[in-house]
């Protein structure tokens, strides 16, 4: 006998991270997906664009019929958004997403009527639930902080507090399982004198009268009460994401509910930024502020940093071909990962993962435009990198490369680390929105390309799947996978957690008694 998928409640949704990793776990012996979205919550219109679309996805992949031809055209980038919209079967699909996927800002004054969306949406007596989530981070990431320390408004902050609306879900509709994340900062965050981990902590323990819930870390097998704060914190890199992201991630499990410890995740060998994107098109940037429709101002600025490379580094190894005929986009189908790569068995993992239902055509790979001297930089610290196997600092290039700010020359050079490449044998940095403003932290390894990453290259460190497309400008696109959770990762501790519940040794005396 099939059994029934479990509903999913997802808020605070982004663009689908946590939710894209829940809704691809199946069951090891039927092959039938585990979960169902019953719904999905988030207030950013792209972001909300995003979740649709994918959405719509996911039902027309579950249907009889499978994906149609326009959906197949669509990710070869064959006809665009708005002709696959109008496609009968992909509009009816995606009517059916607008439905599952609510645009809605959660707020104390809000309730009553996102608590009507939610109790339409999982039904009447659905006591077997998942809620999913992370509350936005703005005010407990470190960054956040520093830049509002003589803020006295700060800690009225509301952010500080929309916990409380995933609380008070928590409180009205008793999930069997919630599954919480957030930024590290979170641990070292206080409002009002006390630790707002050990508030947070406190009231997902115990929520409301005569409703408890146990907690449990995913990497650590230990008691609840042996679990310091630390024992909450995923490094991704460690689990098979080639970024290193590290999160605070609580999951819940409701007393009486029946259902015992989940297994922690296994640890993998890390997957490098090689790995991960070494076998996309190779695509070049273009010169912000020029007219340079064939390339020739940036051919010149790359014969001059070569030149100005081989003097500062003459017994590198780095070759250089001349006159690579580069693109700022592409949409060529990467290419076959290779031997080297798969030899790791966590990369065969991460390029089945990303790779899957993928179509002969690379999304999102558009290569944003550079000044004249940042793309120097790029490519100087570019070349640099393998032989100082590190990513350089600014104060390694000669000084006409430094940044013109006031600063610039102080013992403490705040713009230092402004500049960053990421280094092909290792984990990037972490992914985050501020992408979308500038690429100077996240400069392709590759001197040759001489730029920061695209979107689609941003989307593999987060372990987005190769089909999968951002809605919005590309502004929007980069915040969407900064914001996000890495879906392998939370595919991962989907396993888990289905693997909870789907266990036939749960006792249904134990699991009814606190109805």
């Amino acid at each position: 006998m099939e059994a029934e998928m479990i509903p999913v409640v997802d808020i605070f949704a982004g663009p689908g991270g946590l939710n894209e990793g829940f809704s691809s776990v199946r069951d090891p012996e039927t092959n039938e997906y585990v979960f169902q979205t019953a719904i999905s919550i988030e207030m950013e219109a792209a972001a909300v664009r995003t979740l649709t679309l994918r959405a719509a996805y996911r039902h027309l992949l579950r249907s009889p019929h499978g994906l149609p031809k326009a959906y197949t055209d669509f990710l070869n980038q064959r006809i665009s958004l708005d002709v696959l919209l109008l496609d009968p079967q992909v509009a009816e699909a995606y009517q059916r997403a607008q439905l599952e996927v609510q645009q809605f800002e959660l707020s104390k004054e809000s309730r009553p009527e996102s608590d009507k969306l939610i109790s339409a949406a999982l039904g009447e007596n659905v006591e077997d639930w998942v809620l999913i989530g992370g509350p936005p981070c703005q005010a407990y990431s470190l960054a956040g902080r520093s830049r509002r320390t003589n803020d006295e408004t700060f800690q009225d902050d509301h952010k500080h507090f929309l916990y409380l609306e995933y609380l008070h879900i928590i409180e009205k509709f008793r999930p069997s399982v919630f599954v919480m994340e957030n930024v590290k900062g979170l641990l070292s965050a206080v409002n009002g004198g006390r630790q707002m981990f050990d508030l947070i902590r406190e009231d997902l323990t115990n929520p409301a009268q005569g409703l408890e819930y146990d907690l449990f870390s995913m990497v650590e097998d230990r008691n609840e009460k042996e679990l310091s704060p630390s024992s909450f914190i995923i490094k991704a890199e460690d689990y098979g994401v080639p970024q290193k992201r590290h999160r605070v991630i609580l999951v819940g499990i409701r007393k009486g509910s029946g259902y015992a410890a989940p297994k922690i995740l296994t640890p993998e060998t890390p997957v490098t930024v090689k790995d991960a994107i070494g076998n996309l098109p190779k695509v070049r940037s273009t010169v912000s502020r020029t007219v340079d429709a064939l390339g020739y101002k940036w051919t010149d600025i790359r014969r001059s940093s070569v030149s100005l490379t081989r003097a500062l580094a003459p017994t590198s190894t780095t070759r250089f071909a001349d006159g690579v005929p580069l693109e700022p986009s592409s949409t060529r189908a990467p290419e076959n990962p290779g031997d080297d790569i798969l030899i790791k068995d966590s990369a065969k993992i991460f390029h089945e993962w990303i790779q899957q239902d993928a179509a002969s055509s690379t999304l999102q790979h558009h290569a944003r435009g550079h000044m004249e001297k940042d793309l120097e930089r790029y490519f100087l610290l570019a070349s640099l990198a393998p032989s100082f196997e590190r990513s350089p600092k600014v104060r390694d290039l000669p000084k006409q490369f430094w940044p013109l700010h006031k600063n610039v020359n102080s013992n403490s050079m705040p713009f230092e680390d402004r500049f960053r490449v990421q280094v092909w044998d290792k984990p990037s940095t972490t992914i985050v929105s501020h992408i979308a403003k500038d690429g100077h932290y996240y400069i392709h390894p590759d001197p040759e390309q001489m730029r920061s990453f695209t979107v689609r290259e941003a989307a593999r460190l987060q372990t987005f799947p190769d089909n999968y497309y951002f809605c919005g400008n590309r502004t929007q696109q980069f915040t969407q996978v900064g914001n996000a959770v890495p879906p392998l990762l939370a595919f991962k501790i989907g396993q888990s957690i289905a693997e909870l519940m789907r266990d036939e040794t749960r006792s249904p005396t134990t699991a009814a008694s606190d109805s």
